[in-house]
């Protein structure tokens, strides 16, 4: 079974390098396998690379699946992580 959950981005410069590390660092404290998703392309939540590569900006909305003993959690944390506002961004 597997967990699934929709996000918009928040942050104004969009999945850039500072709140992108933030999210896989966060990614990698489960144990399930997590993947984003972003029009028809995806990559894995544990992997900065990857997660560079979609190129997210601000207002795109993604899809966070999770397959794993702790997928509601990790779904739960990561997209509420993708709809604030990071760093000196912050209003």
């Amino acid at each position: 079974m597997s967990a699934i959950r929709t996000a918009i981005i928040a942050d104004p410069l969009g999945l850039h390098a500072r709140p992108a590390a933030e999210f896989v660092t966060r990614a990698r404290t489960y144990e399930s396998d997590l993947t984003i998703a972003s029009g028809d392309n995806s990559g894995n939540c544990k992997s900065l690379i990857s997660i560079l590569k979609l190129g997210i900006v601000v207002g795109t909305e993604v899809t966070i699946t999770a397959t794993g003993p702790d997928e509601a959690a990790a779904i739960a944390e990561l997209g509420s992580f993708l709809e604030i506002v990071h760093g000196d961004d912050a209003p």
